[in-house]
């Protein structure tokens, strides 16, 4: 009995396009966090250092990074021209053909 119930569950799972994997997916999803700098940190100066540390996964090969949410082209783990102020900064891990992924995270710092 038991074992027909978990088969009908698998059916409706992928007749639902879930495949049934479970605590499976965790391994194929890339993950994001910036090590530095922190949350509220004080910058001095206009440029910061971004330390991230990713987890590729499946689909991700790189960052990209947005200050106030504009794109940072060309971004080699520096932000350069921050002004005064405070400013979001937000690291997403992208695939190959830079399609981004849903991992990412941000920080906002104050600029002195």
């Amino acid at each position: 009995m038991i074992r027909i119930c978990a088969v009908v569950l698998m059916i409706g799972l992928v007749g639902l396009g879930i495949d049934g994997s479970i605590g499976a997916s965790g391994a194929a999803d890339s993950q994001i966090r910036i090590l530095s700098p922190l949350q509220g940190a004080v910058i001095k100066g206009d440029s910061v250092e971004v330390r991230y540390e990713l987890a590729k996964g499946i689909h991700a090969t790189h960052v990209h990074c947005y200050v106030d949410g504009e794109y940072q082209r060309g971004f080699s783990g520096v932000v350069k021209g921050l002004t005064r102020g405070t400013h979001e900064i937000k690291v997403v891990a992208a695939s190959h053909d830079h399609q981004a992924t849903a991992a990412e995270a941000r920080v906002t710092v104050e600029v002195e």
